[in-house]
């Protein structure tokens, strides 16, 4: 999928382009609704369908003492999964005060000189200087400018607005069924596999830690995991928290993958967590954490596979 940083770079590729315009953190159900009345719009029309959205989150910005202090999915994460869509480009702005104040219809001008022929966003999407930006300027514009606006109501589950701080809240408590609901996929986290301490190599348990930067996280403990390398699917076991036995001080994420040999350093790894085996616990001694990776092994592998560790 291409990346592109300005709007100016979509003249480089042929149009027309069908545009969703959002924050799109995490990618959820509502989000997927507006980006397929983009998808549409290729469809109907030809040319291209892109997501314009912005870098970093925009309230950390403009209210950072308001910011979630998490996000659903990195930049590159965002991207993967927009690939697995069928989009053809991601268009990450830089969002600074001086974007936050650019006139909203200088803004919407500027997207339709570049061959903007849908403009999709959620009916309350609102940008620009002072967000004076809506639906409405969006309707009123459309005729002169020659592109369609497709505006989508939220989508709703159980009763209630799906949204990534609502799916924020179900993965903290643990409750990654409900968050897989409204994502309409497994939650997972991604990011690039660190140097650690290398003690699990020592128990014969290799792991790879991860770097998850500031993408939200399940409760600590001991997770039964599945993860993506590439085009490779694995199976692990995966403890997230302060590793107690050790003292640390640092949340580490780190997994023991089944099956699998060879240097993971440097290379992205997707993670999904299947199911919470137990909280953290502090061993007496080291050949007692053995044991116990030993058995959160077997339990990983019976739950992901319906058999026995080996």
């Amino acid at each position: 999928m291409l990346r592109f940083t300005a709007i100016d770079e979509l003249a480089r590729i042929p149009g027309p382009h069908h545009l969703a315009l959002g924050v799109f953190d995490g990618v959820h159900r509502g989000h997927q609704a507006v980006i397929a009345r983009a998808l549409a719009g290729r469809e109907r029309e030809g040319g291209t369908c892109g997501v314009l959205t912005f870098d970093p989150y925009p309230i950390r910005v403009l209210f950072p003492e308001k910011a979630p202090r998490r996000l659903l999915a990195s930049l590159d994460h965002k991207a993967a999964v927009l690939a697995g869509m069928g989009v053809d480009f991601l268009l990450a702005l830089n969002f600074d005060r001086n974007r936050a104040g650019q006139d909203a219809e200088e803004f919407v001008r500027e997207l339709a000189a570049v061959g903007v022929r849908t403009i999709a966003v959620g009916e309350d999407w609102r940008f620009g200087r002072d967000r004076r930006g809506d639906v409405a300027l969006l309707a009123r514009l459309a005729p002169e400018l020659g592109f369609r606006v497709e505006a989508l109501p939220p989508v709703m589950m159980d009763g209630e607005r799906i949204s990534s701080t609502r799916i924020r809240q179900a993965i903290r408590d643990g409750n990654l069924a409900d968050a897989a609901g409204m994502l309409g996929r497994p939650y997972t986290v991604s990011g690039s596999v660190v140097e650690g301490r290398k003690l699990g190599r020592r128990l014969g348990f290799p792991t790879a830690n991860m770097a998850t930067g500031d993408e939200q996280l399940p409760p600590d403990g001991v997770w039964a995991v599945r993860g993506r390398l590439g085009s490779r699917m694995l199976d692990g076991v995966a403890n997230l928290g302060v590793r107690p036995t050790l003292e640390d001080r640092e949340r580490v994420l780190e997994a023991h993958w089944f099956d699998f040999s060879g240097d993971l350093y440097g290379q992205e790894l997707e993670v999904e967590f299947v199911s919470r085996l137990r909280g953290e616990q502090k061993f007496g001694s080291l050949e007692e954490l053995r044991q116990g990776i030993e058995r959160d092994c077997r339990d990983a592998l019976y739950l992901l596979r319906g058999m026995d560790a080996p």
